[in-house]
């Protein structure tokens, strides 16, 4: 059986696209129609990979793949760009970004990388901000510090990517002990916000909090929505430990007082669940 490669998925796609002889729902879309598909494949593939399912995680690498070849497709179809643009400015980014590597931006020159990872941390972080001052160059009156972070990323995510940009040019704190008393503050102004029962300061104040936990996660080197992803995770687990044992007895849910289910739930912990 012949052995697909990328120039196949490409033809796929014009096919699928094709008015007479494609498909009528992929006919019928544009970018916007297929970010949810996006979002979803994205997360299918970290799913993949934090349980391990590594045949699985081919199949949804694949489905990513996809949606970056259907969007390439509908730029082709407006003359915005192509795959191969795609490609070619994904290549000379990276290649721009790694000199250490990369020597005179040359991808084919190998030399023995002699950086520690803080200076190529610091060197990204470089480039990175080099390139923000071009953007903003070409943009005077439109680009801004934090303009460029998307929007639609997760909001743990997004807030520690809003952090770091400010970080950058010197607004952050240099050590733990304001970060911890700013969540300490947040917390007793998300209490006299409760108290008050004004449901909308109420949501202004826990974000004031989830926000200033995210800031301490960052000062800990701690990836907040990794950590959150893992205690759902641990959740999940022994919460499914507890209906096991609801089950077992037989009863409702009704019928459990909480502290019989908090034992199940220690008996969970104390099993490594």
């Amino acid at each position: 059986m012949k052995q697909y490669d990328l120039s196949d998925l490409i033809y796929l796609m014009e096919r699928l696209r094709d008015p007479e002889f494609g498909c009528p729902w992929d006919i019928k879309q544009d970018f916007a129609s297929i970010v949810p598909h996006t979002i979803e494949e994205c997360y299918e593939v970290v799913d993949a990979i934090e349980t391990k399912d590594w045949t699985h995680l081919s199949q949804e690498l694949g489905d990513l793949l996809f949606q970056i070849i259907f969007y390439s497709q509908l730029a082709s179809e407006q003359d915005l760009f192509a795959m191969k643009d795609v490609i070619h400015g994904l290549v000379e980014k990276l290649v721009r970004r790694h000199p250490h590597v990369f020597p005179n931006q040359q991808l084919r020159e190998k030399i023995t990388v002699s950086l520690s990872e803080a200076q190529i941390a610091a060197t990204w972080d470089d480039i990175k901000a080099q390139e923000r001052k071009d953007k903003k160059a070409d943009k005077p009156l439109e680009h801004r510090i934090l303009d460029d972070i998307p929007n639609a990323l997760p909001a743990l995510t997004r807030a520690e990517k809003i952090q770091k940009r400010a970080s950058s040019v010197g607004f952050d704190w240099q050590d733990l002990g304001p970060v911890i008393e700013k969540i300490e503050e947040e917390l007793q102004e998300l209490k006299e916000a409760v108290d008050s029962g004004n449901i909308d300061h109420v949501k202004d104040e826990m974000g004031d909090f989830l926000f200033a936990q995210v800031n301490l996660a960052r000062h800990l080197g701690v990836n907040a929505e990794e950590a959150l992803r893992g205690t759902n995770q641990k959740f999940y687990r022994r919460f499914g430990y507890v209906e096991e044992q609801v089950k077992k007895q037989g009863k409702d849910w009704q019928q459990f007082e909480l502290d019989q289910l908090d034992e199940y739930w220690d008996e969970a912990k104390g099993k490594g669940l």
